[in-house]
Protein backbone atom coordinates (compact mmCIF):
# COMPACT_ATOMS: atom_id res chain seq x y z
CA UNK A 1 0.00 0.00 0.00
CA UNK A 2 3.29 2.52 -0.05
CA UNK A 3 2.00 3.94 -3.60
CA UNK A 4 -1.69 4.54 -3.20
CA UNK A 5 -0.75 6.16 0.94
CA UNK A 6 1.63 8.17 -1.02
CA UNK A 7 -0.21 8.97 -3.76
CA UNK A 8 -3.67 9.13 -2.35
CA UNK A 9 -2.79 11.16 0.88
CA UNK A 10 -1.57 13.66 -0.45
CA UNK A 11 -4.60 14.15 -3.21
CA UNK A 12 -7.39 15.08 -0.51
CA UNK A 13 -5.05 17.47 1.75
CA UNK A 14 -4.19 21.01 0.82
CA UNK A 15 -0.67 22.07 -0.08
CA UNK A 16 0.44 25.80 -0.50
CA UNK A 17 3.67 24.46 -1.54
CA UNK A 18 5.70 21.34 -2.82
CA UNK A 19 5.31 19.67 0.67
CA UNK A 20 1.87 17.91 1.96
CA UNK A 21 1.54 19.18 5.63
CA UNK A 22 0.94 22.87 5.90
CA UNK A 23 3.61 24.31 7.53
CA UNK A 24 2.64 24.72 11.48
CA UNK A 25 -0.28 22.30 11.52
CA UNK A 26 1.00 19.93 13.52
CA UNK A 27 0.30 20.86 17.34
CA UNK A 28 3.58 20.20 19.24
CA UNK A 29 4.65 22.84 21.41
CA UNK A 30 8.38 24.23 20.91
CA UNK A 31 10.11 25.93 23.01
CA UNK A 32 12.43 27.52 20.17
CA UNK A 33 13.15 27.67 16.67
CA UNK A 34 12.89 24.70 14.51
CA UNK A 35 14.46 24.25 10.94
CA UNK A 36 13.57 21.12 8.45
CA UNK A 37 15.43 21.40 5.65
CA UNK A 38 13.87 19.18 2.22
CA UNK A 39 13.90 19.16 -1.22
CA UNK A 40 13.57 16.92 -4.33
CA UNK A 41 15.16 16.56 -7.62
CA UNK A 42 13.64 15.21 -11.13
CA UNK A 43 16.03 14.11 -13.40
CA UNK A 44 13.92 12.80 -16.66
CA UNK A 45 14.97 12.03 -20.63
CA UNK A 46 12.33 12.53 -23.19
CA UNK A 47 11.69 11.00 -26.44
CA UNK A 48 9.32 12.48 -29.00
CA UNK A 49 7.63 10.49 -31.58
CA UNK A 50 7.58 13.30 -34.01
CA UNK A 51 7.55 13.66 -38.29
CA UNK A 52 11.99 13.23 -39.21
CA UNK A 53 14.51 13.87 -36.83
CA UNK A 54 12.89 12.22 -33.24
CA UNK A 55 13.89 15.06 -30.70
CA UNK A 56 14.94 13.62 -27.28
CA UNK A 57 16.31 15.53 -24.64
CA UNK A 58 17.91 14.88 -20.87
CA UNK A 59 16.34 17.59 -18.43
CA UNK A 60 15.25 18.40 -14.75
CA UNK A 61 11.59 18.69 -14.92
CA UNK A 62 12.32 20.47 -11.07
CA UNK A 63 14.74 20.46 -8.97
CA UNK A 64 13.82 22.00 -5.50
CA UNK A 65 15.28 22.77 -1.81
CA UNK A 66 13.50 24.53 1.09
CA UNK A 67 13.51 24.70 4.61
CA UNK A 68 10.35 24.93 6.83
CA UNK A 69 9.87 24.95 10.46
CA UNK A 70 8.46 26.73 13.87
CA UNK A 71 9.58 30.65 15.68
CA UNK A 72 6.67 30.26 18.11
CA UNK A 73 3.76 27.51 18.53
CA UNK A 74 1.76 29.56 16.63
CA UNK A 75 4.07 30.67 13.83
CA UNK A 76 5.74 29.32 11.55
CA UNK A 77 7.61 29.62 8.02
CA UNK A 78 7.85 27.88 4.54
CA UNK A 79 10.71 28.70 2.01
CA UNK A 80 11.28 27.26 -1.23
CA UNK A 81 13.73 28.08 -3.99
CA UNK A 82 13.11 26.24 -8.01
CA UNK A 83 16.80 25.59 -9.49
CA UNK A 84 15.93 23.40 -12.65
CA UNK A 85 17.04 25.69 -15.64
CA UNK A 86 13.90 24.21 -17.85
CA UNK A 87 11.25 25.98 -15.50
CA UNK A 88 11.16 29.97 -15.69
CA UNK A 89 11.58 32.76 -18.24
CA UNK A 90 15.53 33.14 -17.46
CA UNK A 91 16.49 29.88 -16.68
CA UNK A 92 18.13 30.87 -13.25
CA UNK A 93 17.23 29.70 -9.78
CA UNK A 94 13.98 31.68 -8.56
CA UNK A 95 11.91 32.38 -5.19
CA UNK A 96 8.70 30.09 -6.01
CA UNK A 97 7.16 29.81 -2.18
CA UNK A 98 7.89 31.51 0.94
CA UNK A 99 5.08 32.52 3.66
CA UNK A 100 4.67 32.91 7.10
CA UNK A 101 1.68 31.12 8.80
CA UNK A 102 -0.24 31.81 11.82
CA UNK A 103 -2.34 28.94 13.38
CA UNK A 104 -5.10 29.88 15.13
CA UNK A 105 -6.56 26.71 15.27
CA UNK A 106 -7.55 23.93 13.35
CA UNK A 107 -10.26 25.77 11.47
CA UNK A 108 -8.02 29.19 10.89
CA UNK A 109 -4.56 28.68 9.17
CA UNK A 110 -3.54 32.26 8.12
CA UNK A 111 -1.09 32.72 6.08
CA UNK A 112 0.54 35.73 3.81
CA UNK A 113 3.42 35.50 1.09
CA UNK A 114 3.83 33.42 -2.29
CA UNK A 115 1.99 30.27 -2.63
CA UNK A 116 -0.13 27.90 -4.84
CA UNK A 117 -3.55 29.37 -5.67
CA UNK A 118 -6.06 26.93 -3.57
CA UNK A 119 -7.65 25.70 -6.46
CA UNK A 120 -7.99 22.52 -8.49
CA UNK A 121 -7.05 19.04 -7.35
CA UNK A 122 -4.28 18.37 -9.38
CA UNK A 123 -2.89 21.57 -8.94
CA UNK A 124 -2.95 21.35 -5.58
CA UNK A 125 -1.19 17.72 -5.16
CA UNK A 126 2.43 18.36 -4.02
CA UNK A 127 4.52 18.16 -7.33
CA UNK A 128 6.33 15.36 -6.22
CA UNK A 129 3.39 12.86 -5.31
CA UNK A 130 1.41 13.72 -8.41
CA UNK A 131 0.32 10.04 -9.94
CA UNK A 132 1.83 10.82 -13.76
CA UNK A 133 4.94 12.63 -14.43
CA UNK A 134 2.72 15.80 -16.34
CA UNK A 135 0.10 17.54 -14.41
CA UNK A 136 -3.38 17.51 -16.47
CA UNK A 137 -3.60 20.00 -19.46
CA UNK A 138 -6.26 21.62 -18.48
CA UNK A 139 -4.67 22.44 -14.95
CA UNK A 140 -1.49 24.10 -16.59
CA UNK A 141 -3.36 25.36 -18.98
CA UNK A 142 -6.18 27.41 -16.95
CA UNK A 143 -5.08 27.51 -13.42
CA UNK A 144 -2.58 30.14 -14.23
CA UNK A 145 -0.81 31.71 -12.85
CA UNK A 146 -0.85 28.27 -10.40
CA UNK A 147 1.52 30.59 -7.92
CA UNK A 148 0.98 34.14 -6.73
CA UNK A 149 1.38 37.04 -4.10
CA UNK A 150 -1.18 37.15 -1.36
CA UNK A 151 -2.96 36.48 1.86
CA UNK A 152 -5.32 33.10 2.36
CA UNK A 153 -7.32 30.89 4.70
CA UNK A 154 -7.26 27.20 5.42
CA UNK A 155 -9.14 25.26 7.44
CA UNK A 156 -9.12 21.40 8.66
CA UNK A 157 -6.47 18.38 8.12
CA UNK A 158 -6.71 15.15 6.43
CA UNK A 159 -8.40 13.78 9.50
CA UNK A 160 -11.77 16.06 9.07
CA UNK A 161 -14.40 15.74 6.84
CA UNK A 162 -14.63 19.11 5.65
CA UNK A 163 -11.35 21.19 4.55
CA UNK A 164 -11.67 24.71 2.89
CA UNK A 165 -9.25 27.42 1.59
CA UNK A 166 -9.78 30.59 0.56
CA UNK A 167 -7.16 33.05 -0.80
CA UNK A 168 -6.76 36.98 -1.68
CA UNK A 169 -4.14 36.97 -4.48
CA UNK A 170 -2.88 39.87 -6.74
CA UNK A 171 -3.66 37.90 -9.87
CA UNK A 172 0.43 38.41 -11.60
CA UNK A 173 1.97 35.74 -10.56
CA UNK A 174 5.55 35.53 -9.68
CA UNK A 175 8.35 37.15 -10.38
CA UNK A 176 5.99 40.31 -11.07
CA UNK A 177 5.05 43.48 -9.81
CA UNK A 178 1.00 43.67 -9.34
CA UNK A 179 0.19 46.93 -11.35
CA UNK A 180 -3.57 47.20 -11.18
CA UNK A 181 -6.32 47.51 -8.36
CA UNK A 182 -8.22 44.81 -8.36
CA UNK A 183 -7.43 41.54 -6.85
CA UNK A 184 -8.31 37.64 -7.39
CA UNK A 185 -10.58 35.68 -4.55
CA UNK A 186 -9.67 31.91 -5.24
CA UNK A 187 -11.64 29.25 -2.92
CA UNK A 188 -11.62 25.38 -2.79
CA UNK A 189 -13.80 22.78 -0.48
CA UNK A 190 -13.77 19.23 0.01
CA UNK A 191 -15.75 17.11 1.55
CA UNK A 192 -14.85 13.35 2.55
CA UNK A 193 -18.68 11.72 1.84
CA UNK A 194 -17.13 8.65 3.08
CA UNK A 195 -13.95 6.95 4.50
CA UNK A 196 -12.38 6.30 0.86
CA UNK A 197 -14.12 9.15 -0.93
CA UNK A 198 -14.11 12.72 -1.28
CA UNK A 199 -16.05 15.60 -3.36
CA UNK A 200 -14.67 19.28 -4.00
CA UNK A 201 -15.18 22.35 -5.99
CA UNK A 202 -13.01 25.37 -6.59
CA UNK A 203 -13.48 28.95 -7.57
CA UNK A 204 -11.87 31.72 -8.78
CA UNK A 205 -13.02 35.46 -9.67
CA UNK A 206 -10.46 37.64 -11.01
CA UNK A 207 -9.00 40.34 -13.35
CA UNK A 208 -5.76 38.62 -14.90
CA UNK A 209 -4.83 41.91 -17.49
CA UNK A 210 -1.92 44.11 -16.66
CA UNK A 211 -2.53 47.46 -15.94
CA UNK A 212 -6.43 46.71 -16.25
CA UNK A 213 -9.39 46.34 -13.89
CA UNK A 214 -12.07 46.23 -16.33
CA UNK A 215 -11.88 42.77 -17.63
CA UNK A 216 -12.25 40.59 -15.31
CA UNK A 217 -12.14 36.16 -15.78
CA UNK A 218 -14.11 33.50 -13.62
CA UNK A 219 -13.12 29.70 -13.38
CA UNK A 220 -15.02 26.94 -11.42
CA UNK A 221 -13.80 23.30 -11.07
CA UNK A 222 -15.21 20.18 -9.83
CA UNK A 223 -13.38 16.67 -8.32
CA UNK A 224 -13.37 13.83 -6.98
CA UNK A 225 -11.01 11.08 -5.47
CA UNK A 226 -11.79 7.61 -4.17
CA UNK A 227 -9.58 4.84 -3.02
CA UNK A 228 -11.15 1.05 -2.97
CA UNK A 229 -8.30 -1.29 -1.98
CA UNK A 230 -5.86 -0.97 -4.14
CA UNK A 231 -7.18 1.24 -6.58
CA UNK A 232 -6.86 4.97 -7.24
CA UNK A 233 -9.31 6.88 -9.09
CA UNK A 234 -9.54 10.43 -9.43
CA UNK A 235 -11.23 13.10 -11.97
CA UNK A 236 -11.72 16.66 -12.51
CA UNK A 237 -13.64 19.09 -14.21
CA UNK A 238 -12.52 22.77 -14.59
CA UNK A 239 -14.33 25.80 -16.75
CA UNK A 240 -12.89 29.06 -17.25
CA UNK A 241 -14.46 32.08 -18.98
CA UNK A 242 -13.56 35.85 -19.64
CA UNK A 243 -9.89 37.62 -19.67
CA UNK A 244 -6.74 35.60 -19.65
CA UNK A 245 -3.29 37.04 -19.97
CA UNK A 246 -0.70 34.37 -21.72
CA UNK A 247 2.34 36.21 -19.83
CA UNK A 248 1.32 34.39 -16.67
CA UNK A 249 2.66 30.97 -18.27
CA UNK A 250 1.12 27.32 -17.68
CA UNK A 251 1.90 25.61 -14.55
CA UNK A 252 5.74 24.21 -14.15
CA UNK A 253 7.19 25.60 -17.30
CA UNK A 254 4.43 24.36 -19.81
CA UNK A 255 3.87 26.72 -22.58
CA UNK A 256 0.73 28.65 -22.85
CA UNK A 257 -1.89 27.72 -25.92
CA UNK A 258 -4.47 30.90 -27.11
CA UNK A 259 -7.69 30.77 -25.36
CA UNK A 260 -10.81 31.77 -26.60
CA UNK A 261 -13.81 33.10 -24.74
CA UNK A 262 -14.86 29.97 -23.00
CA UNK A 263 -12.92 27.47 -21.95
CA UNK A 264 -12.63 23.85 -20.66
CA UNK A 265 -10.88 20.41 -19.98
CA UNK A 266 -11.16 17.29 -17.58
CA UNK A 267 -9.62 14.25 -16.84
CA UNK A 268 -9.87 10.58 -14.98
CA UNK A 269 -7.26 8.54 -13.80
CA UNK A 270 -6.40 5.07 -12.53
CA UNK A 271 -3.81 3.96 -10.27
CA UNK A 272 -3.78 0.37 -9.08
CA UNK A 273 -1.02 -1.46 -6.72
CA UNK A 274 -0.16 -4.72 -7.75
CA UNK A 275 2.49 -5.12 -5.16
CA UNK A 276 3.13 -2.33 -2.69
CA UNK A 277 6.57 -0.66 -5.05
CA UNK A 278 4.74 -1.06 -8.41
CA UNK A 279 1.96 0.83 -9.83
CA UNK A 280 0.33 0.91 -13.50
CA UNK A 281 -1.24 4.26 -14.29
CA UNK A 282 -3.74 5.51 -17.04
CA UNK A 283 -5.20 8.81 -17.40
CA UNK A 284 -7.42 10.26 -19.92
CA UNK A 285 -8.00 13.49 -20.34
CA UNK A 286 -9.12 16.54 -22.89
CA UNK A 287 -8.48 20.19 -23.34
CA UNK A 288 -10.56 22.73 -25.39
CA UNK A 289 -9.05 26.54 -25.54
CA UNK A 290 -12.24 28.04 -27.17
CA UNK A 291 -15.83 25.89 -26.32
CA UNK A 292 -17.41 28.34 -28.91
CA UNK A 293 -15.43 26.95 -32.18
CA UNK A 294 -16.21 24.00 -34.03
CA UNK A 295 -13.49 21.79 -35.06
CA UNK A 296 -10.99 23.69 -33.44
CA UNK A 297 -7.36 23.10 -34.10
CA UNK A 298 -6.58 23.35 -30.87
CA UNK A 299 -8.53 21.26 -29.31
CA UNK A 300 -6.62 18.22 -27.70
CA UNK A 301 -7.34 14.77 -26.12
CA UNK A 302 -4.30 12.56 -24.58
CA UNK A 303 -4.08 8.78 -23.40
CA UNK A 304 -1.21 8.35 -20.85
CA UNK A 305 -0.10 4.70 -19.77
CA UNK A 306 3.11 4.01 -17.93
CA UNK A 307 3.72 2.97 -13.79
CA UNK A 308 5.36 4.20 -11.04
CA UNK A 309 7.82 1.95 -9.42
CA UNK A 310 9.13 2.77 -5.05
CA UNK A 311 11.90 1.62 -4.16
CA UNK A 312 10.79 3.59 -1.01
CA UNK A 313 8.98 6.76 0.43
CA UNK A 314 12.45 8.67 -1.06
CA UNK A 315 12.95 7.22 -4.20
CA UNK A 316 10.19 6.81 -6.95
CA UNK A 317 10.79 5.83 -11.05
CA UNK A 318 8.15 6.76 -13.11
CA UNK A 319 7.97 5.92 -17.49
CA UNK A 320 4.74 7.48 -19.03
CA UNK A 321 4.20 7.34 -22.70
CA UNK A 322 2.08 10.43 -23.66
CA UNK A 323 -0.74 9.14 -26.55
CA UNK A 324 -1.91 12.49 -27.87
CA UNK A 325 -4.98 12.37 -29.86
CA UNK A 326 -6.17 15.39 -32.33
CA UNK A 327 -9.41 15.04 -33.49
CA UNK A 328 -9.47 18.08 -36.40
CA UNK A 329 -5.52 17.36 -38.03
CA UNK A 330 -3.64 14.91 -36.83
CA UNK A 331 0.00 15.24 -35.71
CA UNK A 332 2.60 13.19 -34.86
CA UNK A 333 3.80 13.96 -31.57
CA UNK A 334 3.26 11.10 -29.11
CA UNK A 335 6.04 11.15 -26.51
CA UNK A 336 7.79 9.22 -23.98
CA UNK A 337 8.75 10.36 -20.54
CA UNK A 338 10.87 8.53 -18.05
CA UNK A 339 12.28 9.90 -14.62
CA UNK A 340 13.62 9.70 -11.59
CA UNK A 341 12.84 11.05 -8.03
CA UNK A 342 14.43 11.44 -5.13
CA UNK A 343 13.16 13.34 -2.04
CA UNK A 344 15.09 14.61 0.93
Amino acid sequence: MLALTLVFSTNTMFSQGCEAELPGSANDSVSGPTINIFGYIQPQYDYFFTDGEQANTFRFKRARIGVSGKVLNKFSYYFMLETSPFIGSSGDAYLMDAFITYEADNWAKISLGSFKQPFSLDVTTPCHSLPTIERSIVADQLVAPQRDFGVGIWGGNKFNRLNYAVALMNGRGLGVKDDNVKKDIIGRVTYKVIRNLSIGASFRYGYPIPNNNDDDRTSFGGEFAFEFGKLLLQGEYIYDEGAYFAGAAGGCGSTPIALGEEREGAYILAAYDVTEKFQPVVKYEYFDPDVNIKDNLGYSERMTVGFNYFVNNKVRFQINYLANIETVASVNNDALLTQVQVKF
